[in-house]
């Protein structure tokens, strides 16, 4: 135990790992960059647009407070500075937003406005207390006016002050802002039209791509490492176009399918060839084997051998024997890719796995057996003999590749319900475990767990291969797991369910 004053360092926990974002299909790709560029484009030519037509509107508003001005000259100088701006304002011709400002020689101000209905509004004290005109050379310049908005105005002198005369620009900022708006909802409309126009020439544009593609799935699920296969698909022809750049990749394929299709033709002619050659060999060898092993028993007979010339009989016999059993495994193979050799019946796993078991413990004394099996019979349709081989096979193949000591335990159990019921047979052993270098190749021919020649654990390869061969024959599954200490070989075949009804 730790003292209360004892301190333990946290240790942080690990930040999660940043989730890989999804990467976008070359379709979305492509309308990205369209819909950015031309948007891009439609915003600098709405910018540009309304720079230069607010350039070209401030410009023709100046010229027309000019004119105003200068109309209105003769009468401003018959004005005194000290004048009423409202009054003076109703007496000149003016448009919708005139303004005008006199502003005396001390700095006193009057200024009047008309406003959009015509009227005449006389501006506050509040908007006249900033304003200082004399302060602006004779060129249009713009006055801002709280509550009112700008204005473009010009200077003219009169007696005893000066007359700061000119329009509102509200025209100019409507006819702006309507401009802007126009050019945003046709914009908006232009992307509209164009996504949709986009989306249909680019989908079928990539039609071919995607015909490709699940052409390429399709035969990427058909098992095209055993058997006899055919590749039928093809892209179609209206898609494999060798005029168009994506319709040669099409093309492509249906001509590297074509070849595939001859080698697995080639493959699979080759492969029955051989199963053949295997087959012949096998039987044509089993004579002259049962002759050699017969006349050396026959010899072995004979009181007047010597030592030397008995134990060379001994192991002639004894090669035979081993000769023998590796040309009937060759045969049973050859027999089993064929789809012969298999008697099929209800089997009954259970006495057949106890049963096996107990003979392994004859012949493997130093090994500690074990068996675990239902109390209801585990029935499936099968070939006896050839389970049985299984089984056999299976409980072999621990003894053999693990040191004594080694408990093997093999249990049989049902799994499943009804149609999907099924029976599954594991044998377990706590030895080393298998090279996982070497799992993947565990069931085939001539593959060993034990890299070595010794009779007693090389082998001929062939056990485990028959072994996964019975089993696809009763189209069932085998697989394997193996840590150090722990290794399973588990089957799984259709059984017959527990409960009939």
């Amino acid at each position: 135990m730790t003292s209360p004053d004892a301190t333990v360092d946290e240790v942080p926990p690990e930040a999660p790992a940043r989730r890989r974002m999804r990467p976008l299909s070359f379709q979305a790709r492509l309308m990205l960059t369209v819909f950015g560029f031309v948007s891009l484009i439609f915003v600098v030519v709405a910018a540009v647009t309304s720079v230069v037509l607010n350039n070209v509107l401030e410009e023709r508003l100046s010229q027309q407070v000019r004119s105003s001005v200068t109309e209105s000259h003769q009468f401003l100088q018959a004005v005194d500075a000290t004048a009423d701006a409202a009054a003076v304002l109703r007496q000149i011709p003016a448009y919708r937003g005139t303004i005008l400002i006199l502003e005396t020689e001390d700095g006193a101000r009057t200024g009047a406005y008309i406003d959009s209905h015509y009227d005449v509004r006389r501006l506050t004290d509040a908007q006249l207390e900033d304003l200082n005109i004399s302060r602006h050379g004779p060129d249009t310049f713009t006055l801002s006016l709280s509550d009112l908005g700008e204005y473009r105005v010009q200077i003219d002198s009169i007696r005893g002050g000066s007359a700061a005369m000119g329009q509102s620009t509200d025209d100019v900022r409507s006819t702006i802002g309507q401009l802007l708006t126009t050019i945003t909802f046709t914009t908006a409309a232009g992307l509209f039209v164009l996504g949709a126009a986009i989306t249909i020439v680019i989908r079928q544009g990539l039609k071919p791509l995607r015909a490709v593609a699940e052409t390429a799935q399709r035969v990427a699920r058909q098992p095209l490492d055993q058997g006899s296969v055919s590749i039928d698909e093809r892209v179609p022809a209206d898609q494999a176009d060798p005029d168009t750049e994506i319709g040669q990749v099409g093309a492509a394929l249906n001509t590297l399918l074509d070849h595939v299709d001859a080698s697995l033709d080639a493959r699979q002619r080759n492969e029955e060839r051989m199963r053949r050659f295997v087959a012949d060999a096998s039987h044509e060898l089993r004579t002259p084997l049962a002759s050699i092993r017969g006349y050396s028993e026959l010899s072995l007979r004979d009181p007047s051998l010597s030592d030397t010339t008995g134990q060379s009989l001994e192991r002639i016999q004894a090669q035979s024997m081993r000769m023998t059993g590796l040309v009937e495994d060759l045969l049973l193979l050859a027999r089993l890719d064929e789809g012969q050799e298999l008697v099929y019946g209800a089997v009954d796993l259970t006495p057949i796995v106890v049963e096996s078991v107990a003979d392994q413990r004859v012949a493997g004394t130093d090994h500690a057996w074990r068996v675990e099996v239902d109390e209801e019979p585990v029935v499936v349709a099968g070939d006896a003999a050839r389970l049985h081989q299984v089984i056999v096979n299976l409980l072999a193949n621990a003894r053999t590749h693990t040191p004594a000591g080694t408990t093997v335990t093999a249990s049989l159990t049902h799994e499943g319900t009804g149609s999907a019921t099924r029976a599954i047979l594991r044998v377990h052993d706590d030895g080393p475990g298998v090279d996982p270098s070497l799992q993947g190749e565990l069931f085939t021919r001539f593959a060993r767990g034990d890299r070595s020649r010794a009779r007693a654990t090389g082998g001929t390869g062939l056990g485990l291969a028959i072994v996964k061969a019975i089993v696809d024959a009763h189209h069932g599954e085998i697989r394997v797991k193996s840590t150090p200490g722990d290794t399973t070989f588990e089957v799984s075949l259709p059984a017959k369910p527990v409960d009939p009804s």
